[in-house]
């Protein structure tokens, strides 16, 4: 426990670091935006293809592909309902798509990943993958999509089918690079211990960069603006209480061991994305709202972790 709330406190620093840097400022909005696209394509696609290869075997994934299927239609399932709660609460339109992406899809990779070991050990490593194939899958498509639609000049774009613009971005180099790994590990190759090496720079960028281009954004808004409403007690619901309670439900009737229905709540339980926030600023969107339900569903992390694992362990 105290392993796991040293890391998250660690990736809470950096954003914190973020936020001072641009106070001093040595970190501005061009910054951001630099760091963004160095994320975006070089730094994350390699972290992906990384994890991939790093932790999988081709026996392991075939193995374990079938416990898929809970995480699968638990996300689409918590998808649905994110759309009811924006028409029953009347989310704010240029919010929607970014709403249902942080509803759904969480961070199982910079927060899961750490977690999960802490508390179940490395035998929760191809569970926790498991759950981030498809939570990567869903988010670099459905979710990217539905970012970008709420900037009103690609929503025209896709009332007079020019998807070409959309199309791009849904195949970024994030899933590219995610798609890439899996192939390789299905192919059973082996990477050159000179260029893991170098892609492990590359993909060690990840986590600092992303914290900073959300501390840059906090700061850009203001501590005083990160005031909670509706919009980001509904993403902290549909994190918090539904997705959990919805995989949980579904491991009640799906046949899976012990191990990885734990495993699959606690990545269904994590805070947003670190990537919204920044993809609302790529395309356009309400990056302070993503900004703000980020860093609700951190702190709010910190106190709701010790509730979870008593009621799991």
């Amino acid at each position: 426990m105290l392993s796991a709330y040293i890391n998250i406190l660690m990736i809470f620093a950096l954003m914190f670091l973020g936020y001072f840097l641009t106070y001093k400022q040595w970190f501005s909005n061009q910054i951001g935006d630099v760091f963004s696209k160095l994320v975006l394509t070089i730094a994350l696609p390699t972290n992906m293809f990384l994890t991939i290869t790093r932790n999988f075997t081709h026996d392991q994934f075939l193995a374990l592909i079938h416990g898929a299927i809970i995480p699968l239609i638990s996300m689409l399932i918590t998808f649905f309902i994110s759309w009811i709660y924006i028409k029953l609460f009347k989310i704010t339109p240029s919010r929607q798509g970014s709403f249902a992406t942080m509803f759904t899809c969480s961070n199982t990779i910079f927060i899961g990943l750490p977690i999960n070991l802490a508390i179940f050990g490395e035998k929760a490593v191809p569970n926790v993958l498991i759950y981030y194939i498809v939570n990567t899958t869903i988010f670099w498509t459905i979710g990217i999509y539905c970012i970008a639609r709420d900037n009103p000049n690609i929503q025209q774009a896709k009332v007079n089918f020019h998807l070409l613009p959309v199309l791009k971005k849904i195949f970024s180099p994030a899933l590219l690079g995610f798609g890439i790994g899996l192939v390789w590990v299905l192919l059973s190759w082996q990477i050159p211990a000179s260029a893991e090496i170098f892609l492990t720079y590359l993909g060690n960028l990840t986590t600092p960069l992303s914290m900073f281009i959300i501390g840059i954004i906090v700061y850009n808004v203001g501590i005083k603006n990160l005031t909670i409403n509706k919009d980001i007690i509904g993403v902290l619901i549909g994190r918090f209480i539904l997705s959990p309670l919805i995989v949980w439900g579904l491991g009640q009737f799906i046949e899976v061991s012990t191990l990885m229905l734990q495993v699959f709540i606690v990545q269904s339980a994590m805070p947003v994305q670190n990537s919204v926030p920044i993809l609302t600023r790529s395309y356009g969107g309400d990056q302070e709202y993503a900004a703000s339900a980020l860093g609700y569903s951190v702190l709010l992390y910190l106190a709701y972790i010790p509730l979870l694992l008593k009621l799991l362990l």
